[in-house]
């Protein structure tokens, strides 16, 4: 007799997956098919026991419920096939005997109905309990999930906390168990039913030789072997029944065994795997639920390829939500609920905030996203590639928050490549697109934030100094730098970071810088940026603090060799600072390169295009003549000191000047 093909693992009731409540779904059903079938052959059986004077017409129906357990198409019916056959020549048995005397009726109560009672009222019943304890179970479950996915993270109470982790744990604990019970009964309930189907039929024939003596002269030199092998067949399954059970029960005494941490959230003791392409879990995502009302939900959610997918409970298959390709994610605070990040889309326009269970699945969703993002999936060995990357990216992330010198002897990042070629362009393209590795050194810290030093803002506040007005009204003790300037833009931006890189003549550095500051963001949790007014005139690049209007660091123009704005999200920008670093002696000092990125309120297009309308005035005040050629075709101010990006009558001739921003 073929062994069982199809059982509930009792390893997966504590993860309670959507797979497992799938397949669990599928056992319900086949008991539910089971019980149905179980009372109709019943009925069938007691028929026969109670009417005798219609024993004719009994057998005949018996004999159809015995051929229809074939029609039936149970879920889990592999392997029944000599279930089936051994169904469909007890029924031509029955067709065959249905003359049967009366005086049968004690021989078939005892060993055709009674078997049949007792496993419907024993084993349908008991499977019938266990689920609705299972459902209880998993009701207590869920309620206490939503408390605990409640608890606040500014305002945390320790007793509060460690009462809802109990409760959590409990209802966990008590859940766990229901199932495993639940599981047991449901895969037994395989082997039961062949036996349930089988027993009842035996004895009833057993009894019919018994009684006809005459018949059986007739027929048991054609039954006996076959009624033997029915008999091994059941004891067959019996066995088998036996040794599942008990293995059953070692593995659920072995599962039951674990520490009480094991149900406990936010206690995980394995470390953080930063290299994960895959992953699948329990996550609250925000849903809106009106203008300014939200709801959190609890769905099991994992990768697949480049796609986090969503799979309720009940569903058989998972949609896609979002495609993670060329993604963004973050952490960000909402709601006062622990552990939140956010996975926003290339374009901007789609994003979502999820939650959670714990910091490690925190960290490691995170880590997985960005992964991901990175199209490491389609690589050949993307195990080894995340590795090696994660390891690139723990070196490369290391925060500073101000600018320092670095200890002698130490290599210089900041230092070009040999061969490196200083260009003031605005943009320029190479043929061939060159490795990170080219770009940015591995390992290069990264600095989070632009700190004034203490003597330098007091030297900016002292009596005698100024403050920067980023609105080009000056004074009459203003510098000359700011009577000549001809452009003064400003800008609102938020500084994401800057990083030392090997080269300044190609945009790629720009976007490289871009995506390793915003992923060691991710990886770090930095997520609060400082607001600041970046400047832009003819000759220099200002930050400045709106709030004390002191400038936090200036470029001069000519220092500016690349800059542009992110391909997809239009709101980043960025551009590369030549320096010169004298740390081997030389008197020229060897050119360094550093790239600063910013988050702009408008596009970053209009900064680019302000910064390469200055460099045009700066180029032009060269040649006196192609400066007046270009003061004519741009209109000036009333008193003809800077230039109106934006005219006030409205028309525009160039639609890259229609949104600027302009302070003038």
């Amino acid at each position: 007799m073929p062994a069982v093909h199809h059982k509930l693992l009792l390893e997966d009731a504590l993860q309670d997956s959507p797979q497992t409540r799938s397949l669990l779904s599928v056992f319900e059903e086949d008991a539910g098919m089971l019980t149905d079938y179980t009372n109709q052959l019943l009925q069938s059986m007691q028929r026969v026991y109670g009417a005798q004077s219609e024993m004719g017409l009994a057998t005949e129906q018996l004999s159809r419920q015995l051929i229809d357990y074939e029609k039936k198409n149970f879920a889990l019916g592999k392997g029944d096939e000599e279930v089936v056959l051994t169904l469909k020549s007890f029924a031509k048995t029955v067709g065959e005997l249905n003359s049967l005397h009366s005086e049968l009726a004690h021989q078939m109560a005892d060993s055709m109905v009674f078997p049949l009672i007792q496993f419907r009222e024993k084993d349908l019943t008991e499977i019938s309990t266990l689920k609705e304890i299972f459902s209880i179970a998993t009701d207590e479950h869920e309620a206490a999930m939503v408390k605990y996915s409640r608890l606040p993270k500014k305002k945390e109470n320790e007793k509060v906390k460690s009462d809802l982790v109990k409760e959590v744990a409990y209802t966990r604990r008590k859940q766990h168990s229901a199932s495993l019970q639940y599981y047991c009964a449901l895969n037994a309930l395989q082997y039961r039913k062949r036996v349930a189907m089988l027993e009842p039929m035996l004895g009833y024939t057993q009894a019919q030789i018994r009684f006809f003596k005459k018949g059986i002269e007739l027929v048991s030199k054609k039954m006996d072997n076959f009624l033997s092998s029915v008999s091994n067949m059941t004891q067959n399954i019996q066995a088998q029944l036996d040794s599942e059970a008990e293995g059953m029960r070692a593995a659920q005494r072995e599962l039951l065994s674990v520490e009480d941490t094991v149900y406990m959230p936010d206690m995980d003791t394995e470390p953080v795997n930063r290299t994960l392409i895959q992953k699948a879990g329990y996550l609250n995502i925000r849903n809106k639920t009106g203008l300014v009302t939200t709801a959190w939900d609890r769905l099991y959610f994992f990768t697949q390829g480049g796609n986090l997918m969503c799979q309720p409970r009940g569903a058989v298959a998972g949609g896609m939500v979002l495609d993670l390709d060329n993604s963004s994610v973050m952490a960000v605070e909402c709601e006062d609920r622990r552990y939140c990040f956010q996975i926003t889309s290339p374009s901007g326009k789609t994003s979502m905030i999820l939650q959670a269970e714990s910091k490690r699945e925190y960290e490691e969703w995170i880590c997985t996203v960005n992964n991901i993002s990175r199209q490491i999936y389609l690589t050949d060995n993307p195990e080894a590639v995340a590795i090696r990357l994660n390891k690139s990216a723990i070196q490369a992330v290391t925060p500073i928050t101000s600018f320092e010198k670095r200890p002698e002897g130490e290599a210089n990042p900041d230092r070009a490549k040999p061969g490196g070629v200083h260009t003031t362009g605005a943009s320029q393209k190479t043929g061939a697109a060159p490795e990170a590795e080219d770009l940015i050194a591995p390992g290069t810290p990264i600095q989070f934030d632009i700190m004034l030093p203490a003597s330098e803002f007091l030297d900016q506040n002292r009596g005698g100094g100024r403050r920067t007005n980023p609105f080009g009204e000056t004074d009459d003790d203003c510098s000359t730098e700011s009577d000549d300037s001809l452009l003064q833009q400003v800008f609102a931006v938020r500084f994401q970071g800057s990083m030392a890189v090997r080269c300044g003549n190609n945009q790629e550095v720009i976007y490289e810088a871009m995506r390793q500051v915003l992923a060691a963001r991710a990886i770090h949790n930095i997520f609060r940026t400082t607001e600041s007014h970046l400047m832009v005139t003819s000759s220099s690049l200002r930050l400045i603090d709106p709030q004390t209007q002191v400038t936090r660091i200036s470029f001069q123009l000519g220092e500016v060799t690349q800059f542009a704005a992110h391909q997809e999200n239009g709101r980043l920008m960025g551009f590369v600072v030549e320096g010169r670093d004298w740390s081997d002696g030389d008197e020229e000092g060897e050119p360094s390169f550093s790239t600063f990125v910013f988050e702009s309120n408008t596009e970053g297009e209009k900064i680019c295009y302000t910064i390469s309308l200055a460099k045009d005035i700066a180029e032009a005040k060269k040649d006196p003549d192609a400066l007046a050629q270009l003061l004519k075709n741009m209109p000036l101010t009333n008193d003809g000191k800077f230039l109106l990006l934006e005219p006030e009558t409205g028309d525009t001739t160039n639609g890259a000047e229609e949104d600027l921003e302009s302070e003038a």
